[in-house]
């Protein structure tokens, strides 16, 4: 019972700050239509909002970078500390966003900005979402890892929900008068869910601040069979099985002994 009550532990920890960094993710393609009359010319919108666009899905077309740095990272310093790092990079490209001039103050410095802060935002969700998948499955125990880990998929969803509740909320509470309120929100309010994220953030550091190294990886480290070089794990010895966690956090079969060789 107290093995069971550790892992729904560590399922929220790790859950709440992959929710947090989907929400990030999120509200910068839930406000395009906003964005795109203030990051780039307003003499064209169409080319304004598919710009915006553009720079939306360059934040996943980095995802998969994101995952090979970051769970090569996580092999050599630990889940932990990789965690950390994602959750950083993601809460303070996002908290930057709402920090960068327009188009009109700065041309198309402003553009190029948010261009470079999507591409860390992808980079960072990428090694959340297959780290946090990761991190689960080496706490659960192996006929329950798929059960376990199936809680992670949810907070895309998640995250999701949150980023359009928090726009709805902030766009209706600017003014008395609805109208008025929008235009706010238009002008200057879209700001607000990009930098609340920084609030969001500071909790999931502290709560994954007290979290502990996987039990496995803590085992590899005290046997000094963490990787070290990226050359490719040696698994010649017929007699180990070795645990494989691919990008998407899906944990492949394994045995007792488990062997990373660096």
């Amino acid at each position: 019972m107290k093995k069971e009550k550790g892992i729904w532990k560590v399922i929220t920890a790790s859950s709440l700050g992959t929710l947090i960094e989907w929400y990030d993710f999120y509200i910068f393609g839930s406000l395009a239509t906003v964005i795109a009359g203030q990051f780039f010319p307003k003499s064209n919108p169409t080319a304004a909002l598919l710009s915006t666009l553009a720079t939306f899905a360059a934040g996943f077309i980095v995802r998969p970078f994101g995952a090979l740095v970051f769970s090569r990272l996580g092999d050599i310093v630990g889940r932990k500390y990789t965690f950390l790092l994602t959750l950083v990079l993601m809460g303070g490209s996002t908290f930057a966003i709402g920090l960068v001039p327009s188009y009109e103050s700065i041309g198309f410095a402003a553009p190029i900005i948010v261009l470079l802060l999507r591409l860390l935002q992808g980079l960072a969700l990428g090694g959340e979402y297959g780290g946090a998948d990761t991190y689960v499955a080496e706490h659960a125990p192996k006929e329950r890892r798929g059960y376990f880990t199936s809680w992670i998929q949810t907070t895309a969803t998640l995250g999701l929900f949150v980023s359009l509740g928090v726009i709805l909320i902030t766009r209706h509470a600017l003014d008395d008068d609805p109208q008025a309120s929008i235009a706010k929100f238009n002008d200057w309010g879209w700001r607000i869910p990009f930098l609340l994220s920084i609030v969001l953030v500071i909790v999931s550091i502290y709560i994954r601040l007290k979290m502990q190294e996987s039990p496995l990886f803590s085992q590899l480290k005290a046997e000094g069979k963490t990787a070290t070089n990226p050359s490719p794990l040696n698994t010649s010895d017929a007699d180990d099985e070795l645990t494989r966690v691919d990008t998407g956090g899906r944990m492949n079969a394994e045995k007792q002994d488990v062997r990373i060789v660096g």
